[in-house]
Protein backbone atom coordinates (compact mmCIF):
# COMPACT_ATOMS: atom_id res chain seq x y z
CA UNK A 1 0.00 0.00 0.00
CA UNK A 2 1.69 3.60 -0.89
CA UNK A 3 2.23 5.26 1.87
CA UNK A 4 -0.03 8.34 1.74
CA UNK A 5 2.81 10.73 2.79
CA UNK A 6 5.02 9.71 0.39
CA UNK A 7 4.03 11.61 -2.81
CA UNK A 8 6.97 10.60 -4.57
CA UNK A 9 5.91 6.96 -3.97
CA UNK A 10 1.99 8.00 -5.38
CA UNK A 11 4.11 9.58 -8.18
CA UNK A 12 5.82 6.37 -8.91
CA UNK A 13 2.88 4.14 -8.73
CA UNK A 14 0.50 6.14 -10.90
CA UNK A 15 3.89 6.46 -13.46
CA UNK A 16 3.94 2.77 -13.53
CA UNK A 17 0.36 2.25 -13.94
CA UNK A 18 0.19 4.28 -17.14
CA UNK A 19 3.64 2.47 -18.50
CA UNK A 20 1.97 -0.93 -17.99
CA UNK A 21 -1.35 0.42 -19.28
CA UNK A 22 0.06 1.80 -22.46
CA UNK A 23 2.17 -1.18 -23.22
CA UNK A 24 -0.93 -3.27 -22.92
CA UNK A 25 -2.94 -1.76 -25.01
CA UNK A 26 -0.56 -0.68 -27.86
CA UNK A 27 1.18 -2.61 -30.03
CA UNK A 28 4.60 -1.38 -30.72
CA UNK A 29 4.86 1.56 -28.25
CA UNK A 30 8.62 3.31 -27.93
CA UNK A 31 9.60 5.89 -25.21
CA UNK A 32 11.01 9.38 -26.63
CA UNK A 33 14.87 9.64 -24.80
CA UNK A 34 15.98 13.09 -24.68
CA UNK A 35 18.54 11.74 -22.51
CA UNK A 36 17.96 14.78 -20.75
CA UNK A 37 16.39 14.09 -16.70
CA UNK A 38 12.73 13.52 -17.25
CA UNK A 39 13.18 11.03 -20.12
CA UNK A 40 15.91 9.40 -18.03
CA UNK A 41 13.11 9.18 -15.01
CA UNK A 42 10.23 7.76 -17.39
CA UNK A 43 13.41 4.91 -18.47
CA UNK A 44 14.31 4.28 -15.03
CA UNK A 45 10.59 3.71 -14.24
CA UNK A 46 9.83 1.85 -17.42
CA UNK A 47 12.86 -0.59 -15.71
CA UNK A 48 10.87 -0.70 -12.52
CA UNK A 49 7.76 -1.37 -14.41
CA UNK A 50 8.98 -4.52 -15.69
CA UNK A 51 11.56 -6.03 -13.38
CA UNK A 52 15.01 -3.91 -14.78
CA UNK A 53 14.32 -4.62 -17.78
CA UNK A 54 12.88 -2.00 -20.89
CA UNK A 55 10.66 -4.28 -23.00
CA UNK A 56 9.98 -0.67 -25.12
CA UNK A 57 12.32 0.44 -27.93
CA UNK A 58 13.72 3.88 -27.09
CA UNK A 59 13.73 6.23 -29.58
CA UNK A 60 16.37 9.36 -29.52
CA UNK A 61 15.88 11.93 -32.94
CA UNK A 62 19.42 12.89 -33.52
CA UNK A 63 19.35 16.65 -34.77
CA UNK A 64 23.43 16.33 -34.73
CA UNK A 65 23.23 19.50 -32.38
CA UNK A 66 23.52 17.72 -28.89
CA UNK A 67 26.33 18.47 -26.70
CA UNK A 68 28.68 15.82 -26.97
CA UNK A 69 28.32 14.57 -23.31
CA UNK A 70 24.35 13.84 -24.00
CA UNK A 71 25.39 11.36 -26.77
CA UNK A 72 28.13 10.03 -24.52
CA UNK A 73 26.08 9.56 -21.62
CA UNK A 74 23.15 7.78 -24.00
CA UNK A 75 25.69 5.33 -25.02
CA UNK A 76 26.83 4.59 -21.91
CA UNK A 77 23.41 3.68 -20.41
CA UNK A 78 22.58 1.41 -23.42
CA UNK A 79 25.30 -0.60 -22.92
CA UNK A 80 24.82 -0.78 -19.27
CA UNK A 81 21.38 -1.31 -19.17
CA UNK A 82 20.80 -3.84 -21.95
CA UNK A 83 18.55 -1.20 -23.84
CA UNK A 84 16.91 -1.22 -27.57
CA UNK A 85 17.80 2.01 -28.98
CA UNK A 86 16.52 3.65 -32.25
CA UNK A 87 18.29 6.86 -33.86
CA UNK A 88 15.75 8.92 -36.20
CA UNK A 89 17.40 11.88 -38.24
CA UNK A 90 16.42 14.37 -41.16
CA UNK A 91 18.89 13.52 -43.05
CA UNK A 92 17.47 14.99 -46.42
CA UNK A 93 17.35 18.44 -44.41
CA UNK A 94 21.16 18.19 -43.03
CA UNK A 95 21.91 17.48 -46.64
CA UNK A 96 20.70 20.58 -47.12
CA UNK A 97 22.21 22.62 -44.57
CA UNK A 98 19.24 22.91 -42.17
CA UNK A 99 20.61 24.42 -38.60
CA UNK A 100 19.71 27.15 -36.04
CA UNK A 101 20.93 29.50 -38.27
CA UNK A 102 17.95 28.76 -40.58
CA UNK A 103 15.24 29.74 -37.86
CA UNK A 104 14.27 28.20 -34.19
CA UNK A 105 11.18 27.22 -35.63
CA UNK A 106 12.21 26.12 -39.04
CA UNK A 107 14.80 23.97 -37.64
CA UNK A 108 12.90 22.71 -34.69
CA UNK A 109 10.46 21.73 -37.47
CA UNK A 110 12.88 20.21 -40.04
CA UNK A 111 15.13 18.26 -37.24
CA UNK A 112 12.84 17.34 -34.60
CA UNK A 113 9.08 17.14 -35.88
CA UNK A 114 10.01 16.16 -39.02
CA UNK A 115 12.31 13.55 -38.16
CA UNK A 116 10.14 12.41 -35.72
CA UNK A 117 7.15 11.80 -38.13
CA UNK A 118 9.68 9.69 -40.47
CA UNK A 119 10.99 7.74 -37.29
CA UNK A 120 7.70 6.90 -36.30
CA UNK A 121 6.73 6.36 -39.63
CA UNK A 122 9.42 3.89 -40.61
CA UNK A 123 9.09 1.95 -37.32
CA UNK A 124 5.53 1.32 -37.11
CA UNK A 125 4.66 3.06 -33.52
CA UNK A 126 1.32 3.16 -32.39
CA UNK A 127 2.30 5.01 -29.02
CA UNK A 128 4.91 6.84 -27.67
CA UNK A 129 5.46 7.52 -24.30
CA UNK A 130 7.36 10.57 -23.38
CA UNK A 131 8.65 12.63 -20.29
CA UNK A 132 6.63 15.75 -20.23
CA UNK A 133 5.61 17.51 -17.02
CA UNK A 134 2.65 20.12 -17.01
CA UNK A 135 4.73 22.94 -15.38
CA UNK A 136 7.15 22.48 -17.55
CA UNK A 137 5.76 24.51 -20.27
CA UNK A 138 2.42 26.75 -20.99
CA UNK A 139 1.33 24.41 -24.17
CA UNK A 140 1.68 21.05 -22.06
CA UNK A 141 -0.20 22.19 -18.99
CA UNK A 142 -3.44 21.36 -21.85
CA UNK A 143 -1.91 17.98 -22.03
CA UNK A 144 -3.57 14.68 -21.46
CA UNK A 145 -2.03 11.62 -20.34
CA UNK A 146 -3.03 9.61 -23.36
CA UNK A 147 -3.28 12.06 -26.20
CA UNK A 148 -4.28 11.21 -29.87
CA UNK A 149 -2.35 12.58 -32.76
CA UNK A 150 -4.14 12.36 -36.04
CA UNK A 151 -2.49 11.05 -39.20
CA UNK A 152 -0.83 14.53 -39.82
CA UNK A 153 0.33 14.45 -36.24
CA UNK A 154 -1.54 17.57 -35.33
CA UNK A 155 -2.90 17.80 -31.73
CA UNK A 156 -6.31 19.19 -31.53
CA UNK A 157 -5.83 20.37 -28.22
CA UNK A 158 -9.27 21.89 -27.45
CA UNK A 159 -11.30 18.90 -28.40
CA UNK A 160 -9.29 16.00 -25.77
CA UNK A 161 -11.59 14.51 -23.76
CA UNK A 162 -11.70 14.60 -20.15
CA UNK A 163 -9.34 12.07 -17.73
CA UNK A 164 -11.14 11.31 -14.60
CA UNK A 165 -10.59 8.75 -12.05
CA UNK A 166 -7.46 6.52 -13.95
CA UNK A 167 -9.83 6.02 -16.79
CA UNK A 168 -8.18 7.02 -20.46
CA UNK A 169 -8.75 7.31 -23.70
CA UNK A 170 -6.89 4.47 -25.74
CA UNK A 171 -8.53 4.29 -29.18
CA UNK A 172 -6.88 5.41 -32.14
CA UNK A 173 -8.52 6.72 -35.16
CA UNK A 174 -7.14 4.86 -38.64
CA UNK A 175 -3.64 6.52 -39.38
CA UNK A 176 -3.18 8.12 -35.77
CA UNK A 177 -0.63 7.49 -32.72
CA UNK A 178 -1.09 7.69 -29.10
CA UNK A 179 1.10 10.23 -26.92
CA UNK A 180 1.75 8.86 -23.74
CA UNK A 181 2.86 11.17 -20.92
CA UNK A 182 3.19 9.38 -17.83
CA UNK A 183 5.32 11.97 -15.88
CA UNK A 184 2.65 14.84 -16.77
CA UNK A 185 1.75 15.56 -13.10
CA UNK A 186 5.58 15.96 -11.73
CA UNK A 187 7.17 18.76 -11.42
CA UNK A 188 10.78 20.07 -11.46
CA UNK A 189 11.51 19.63 -7.96
CA UNK A 190 9.56 16.05 -7.98
CA UNK A 191 11.98 14.79 -10.80
CA UNK A 192 15.33 15.62 -8.82
CA UNK A 193 14.10 14.46 -5.58
CA UNK A 194 13.09 11.22 -7.37
CA UNK A 195 16.52 11.33 -8.69
CA UNK A 196 17.96 11.41 -5.33
CA UNK A 197 15.90 8.94 -3.84
CA UNK A 198 16.56 6.28 -6.54
CA UNK A 199 20.27 7.56 -6.75
CA UNK A 200 19.60 7.73 -11.13
CA UNK A 201 22.58 8.70 -13.15
CA UNK A 202 21.90 11.87 -15.39
CA UNK A 203 24.25 13.51 -16.83
CA UNK A 204 26.81 15.83 -15.48
CA UNK A 205 25.57 18.79 -17.55
CA UNK A 206 22.93 19.07 -14.95
CA UNK A 207 25.83 20.13 -12.42
CA UNK A 208 27.58 22.94 -11.72
CA UNK A 209 31.45 23.93 -13.08
CA UNK A 210 32.76 27.04 -13.12
CA UNK A 211 29.53 28.67 -11.61
CA UNK A 212 27.24 27.42 -14.76
CA UNK A 213 24.88 24.36 -15.35
CA UNK A 214 22.45 23.66 -17.28
CA UNK A 215 18.86 23.43 -16.07
CA UNK A 216 17.15 22.05 -19.03
CA UNK A 217 19.34 20.10 -22.29
CA UNK A 218 18.58 20.68 -25.87
CA UNK A 219 20.78 21.63 -28.95
CA UNK A 220 23.76 23.28 -28.16
CA UNK A 221 23.62 26.18 -30.24
CA UNK A 222 19.93 26.68 -28.75
CA UNK A 223 20.54 26.43 -25.15
CA UNK A 224 21.66 28.02 -22.36
CA UNK A 225 23.63 27.57 -19.18
CA UNK A 226 22.31 29.14 -15.59
CA UNK A 227 24.41 30.83 -12.92
CA UNK A 228 24.27 28.07 -10.58
CA UNK A 229 27.07 27.00 -8.03
CA UNK A 230 24.96 23.28 -7.52
CA UNK A 231 27.25 20.70 -7.85
CA UNK A 232 25.20 17.94 -6.19
CA UNK A 233 21.52 16.47 -6.89
CA UNK A 234 21.05 17.41 -2.96
CA UNK A 235 22.23 21.31 -3.83
CA UNK A 236 19.98 21.08 -6.99
CA UNK A 237 16.58 20.65 -4.72
CA UNK A 238 18.08 23.32 -2.45
CA UNK A 239 18.18 25.62 -5.55
CA UNK A 240 15.18 24.72 -6.69
CA UNK A 241 13.44 25.57 -3.84
CA UNK A 242 14.67 29.28 -4.07
CA UNK A 243 15.23 29.67 -7.67
CA UNK A 244 12.27 32.20 -9.53
CA UNK A 245 13.62 31.86 -13.27
CA UNK A 246 11.32 29.48 -15.41
CA UNK A 247 13.18 25.66 -16.45
CA UNK A 248 12.90 26.94 -19.92
CA UNK A 249 14.50 30.40 -19.55
CA UNK A 250 17.47 28.99 -21.51
CA UNK A 251 15.73 27.15 -24.68
CA UNK A 252 15.86 29.48 -27.44
CA UNK A 253 12.97 28.26 -29.26
CA UNK A 254 10.33 28.92 -25.80
CA UNK A 255 11.56 32.93 -26.58
CA UNK A 256 11.02 32.58 -30.53
CA UNK A 257 7.32 34.15 -30.16
CA UNK A 258 4.39 34.23 -28.06
CA UNK A 259 3.06 30.74 -27.86
CA UNK A 260 5.61 29.04 -30.57
CA UNK A 261 5.83 26.15 -28.63
CA UNK A 262 2.09 25.45 -28.73
CA UNK A 263 1.96 26.22 -32.65
CA UNK A 264 5.01 23.91 -32.70
CA UNK A 265 3.98 20.93 -30.23
CA UNK A 266 0.04 21.32 -32.42
CA UNK A 267 2.20 20.35 -35.27
CA UNK A 268 3.56 17.35 -33.96
CA UNK A 269 6.69 18.27 -32.00
CA UNK A 270 7.74 16.54 -28.57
Amino acid sequence: MVNASDPLSRLENQTIHIIREAYAKFKKPGILWSIGKDSTVLLWLARKAFLGQCPIPLVHIDTTFKIPEMIVHRDRLVREWGLQLVVGSNEAALAEGMKPEAGRMECCSALKTEAFRMTVAEHGYDAILLGIRRDEEGSRSKERIFSVRNSAFAWSYKEQPPEVWDEYNTELPPGAHMRVHPLLGWTELNIWEYIEREKIPVTTLYFSRNGKRYRSLGCWPCTSSIDSEAATVTEIIKELKIINRSERSGRAQDQAERYAMQQLRAKGYM
